[in-house]
C-alpha cells in the first residue's frame, strides 16, 4: 500500500539539542608516537592518517615541504613509484599525500584484510625516499608551467600577495613561490627537509573505521622503532609578523576584465576566546549562501558570481579575510558595499529571525561534519594540533545557541573595524 505524502505540510523541526561524537582513545607506540583511534562504522575499512609538522611554517627555503610531500611516493630504495601506484592499486588502497601552512600528512585508506600487505608500502614511503632526479626534474618542470599559467589570473595574484600583506614577505606565512624557486630548489634540499620532519619524533597518527586490534601490532611493526628519529631539529626560519602598514594597494593588470577583491587582518587561531563567537558573526557577514555580503553583492547587486568571508586558523596565527572577483567597472562599488554591510553589523542589532536562522544553520553544518567515522577523526584533527579536548565542541554549542543580538553587535564593532582592515586589488579599481 503506497502512501501519500501531504507536500503542503513542511515536517516537523527538531532542534539539535546534544550532538554525540565517539571519543579518539590515545595508545603509544613504543618509540612514544600517539595513535588516536576512532573505532567506529561497519565496514571493513580503515583510514591510517599520519600527520608531521612539515608544513611551509617550517621550511628553509620556498617549495621545500610541497616538494617533499609531493614527491615522498616517487620511489624508495626497492620501490619506483610505477612499482607503488601499480602495488597500492592491487590491493584496492588509495594513498593521499597533503601539506598546509603548519602540517603534512599520508593517508591511507584500506580494506582491513589488505592492511598487512599495504602498510609495508607506508613504511619504505616515509622512511626510505629516495626522490628521483628524472621525477623531481618532470615534477618543477609541470609545477613551473602551472606557476606561469596561474600567475596570470587576479585571483592567484591577488591571493598571493595578500598573505604577504598580512604576515611580512619574510614570515613562514607570507613566503610566497617566485619563478626562480623552481631553479633553486634541489633533490639535497628535499633530502635534508626530509630527513629531519618524516621522523618518529615528529609524528602523530590517526586511525578511524572498523579498527581491529592487531591494527596497533602491525603499526608497532613497522613504526614503533627507533630507526627513523631526526637527525636535527626542525625549526622555522622566522616567526615574527609584520602586517603591511599600508592597507590599501591595487595590482594593476591593464588587460584585467575582472578585479579580485581581498580584505582582512591578522587575528588569532581557535584557541582564542572570541573565536567560536567571531565564526558566528562571520557566518551572518559572509561565511554561507545567504549570507549579507552574497545577499547584497550577488543577489542583489549582481556584482559577482560569488562573495565569501571566512576565519582561517594556524598553529601559531590566525587571519579574517573576504574574498570575491568583480567585474572592473564596479569595483569600487563592491568595496563600498562590502563595508557597508561591516557598518551595518556594527550599528544594528541582527534580527531574531535571521540569527535563528544562522544558529540552525551551524547547527546542522555541525551535526553532518561529524556523521562517520572519517569525518569524526578529522574533527578530532582540528582539536588535537591544537592541544584542545572535546570539550571545545560543547562550547561551541552553548556558544551557538547562546549568543544574542547585542553580542554579535559588541563583535562587530570590536573585530569589523575599516580602519583595522588591509585591503588589496588585483586587476583595476
Amino acid at each position: 500500500m503506497s502512501v501519500i505524502l501531504d507536500r503542503k505540510t513542511a515536517p516537523a523541526f527538531h532542534a539539535v539539542e546534544k550532538i554525540e561524537m565517539i571519543h579518539a582513545s590515545e595508545k603509544r607506540l613504543a618509540n612514544n608516537i600517539p595513535v588516536y583511534a576512532v573505532n567506529a562504522g561497519t565496514q571493513e575499512l580503515i583510514k591510517i592518517e599520519f600527520i608531521f609538522s612539515a608544513g611551509m611554517y617550517f621550511q628553509q627555503m620556498p617549495l621545500q615541504a610541497a616538494t617533499v610531500n609531493a614527491m615522498i611516493e616517487e620511489g624508495t630504495s626497492k620501490m619506483n613509484a610505477a612499482q607503488i601506484a601499480d602495488a597500492i592499486d592491487y590491493y584496492g588502497a588509495f594513498l593521499e599525500m597533503g601539506v598546509g601552512q603548519d602540517s603534512a600528512t599520508i593517508t591511507l585508506y584500506t580494506l582491513n584484510k589488505h592492511l598487512r600487505s599495504t602498510l609495508p608500502i607506508i613504511e619504505q614511503i616515509i622512511k626510505d625516499a629516495t626522490f628521483p632526479q628524472t621525477e623531481l626534474d618532470i615534477h618543477l618542470q609541470n609545477k613551473k608551467q602551472k606557476f606561469h599559467v596561474n600567475n596570470q589570473k587576479v585571483a592567484n595574484i591577488a591571493r598571493k600577495r595578500f598573505t604577504e600583506l598580512l604576515f611580512g614577505s619574510k614570515h613562514p606565512y607570507g613566503i610566497n613561490v617566485k619563478e626562480a624557486d623552481f631553479d633553486a630548489i634541489k633533490k639535497e634540499h628535499l633530502i635534508d627537509f626530509y630527513r629531519k620532519a618524516y621522523t618518529s619524533n615528529n609524528c602523530k597518527i590517526i586511525l578511524a573505521g572498523k579498527i581491529h586490534d592487531d591494527v596497533y601490532t602491525l603499526l608497532e611493526d613497522h613504526f614503533g622503532k627507533d630507526d627513523w628519529k631526526a637527525v636535527a631539529d626542525l625549526k622555522p626560519i622566522n616567526t615574527t609578523i609584520t602586517s603591511s602598514e599600508q592597507k590599501e594597494e591595487v595590482i594593476l593588470k591593464a588587460d584585467a576584465l575582472q578585479s579580485a577583491i581581498r580584505i582582512g587582518k591578522v587575528l588569532f587561531n581557535k584557541k582564542h576566546p572570541d573565536y567560536q563567537s567571531l565564526q558566528i558573526l562571520n557566518t551572518i557577514y559572509g561565511g554561507y549562501f545567504g549570507s549579507r555580503l552574497m545577499s547584497n553583492i550577488r543577489e542583489d547587486k549582481g556584482y559577482t558570481y560569488g562573495i565569501g568571508s571566512g576565519l582561517v586558523s594556524l598553529q601559531n596565527s590566525g587571519y579574517f579575510f573576504i574574498s570575491t572577483e568583480v567585474g572592473v567597472d564596479v569595483c569600487k562599488n563592491a568595496i563600498h558595499e562590502i563595508y557597508f554591510e561591516m557598518d551595518r553589523l556594527r550599528e544594528e542589532p541582527v534580527s531574531e529571525d535571521e540569527l535563528q536562522l544562522v544558529k540552525n544553520y551551524l547547527l546542522g553544518t555541525f551535526l553532518r561534519s561529524v556523521d562517520g567515522p572519517f569525518a569524526m577523526a578529522d574533527r578530532f584533527r582540528g582539536i588535537m594540533e591544537y592541544n584542545l579536548g572535546y570539550d571545545y565542541f560543547d562550547r561551541y554549542i552553548a556558544t551557538i545557541k547562546s549568543i544574542n543580538a547585542s553580542q554579535i553587535r559588541d563583535l562587530a564593532n570590536q573585530y569589523f573595524d575599516k580602519s583595522s582592515m588591509i585591503e588589496l586589488v588585483a586587476g583595476k579599481k
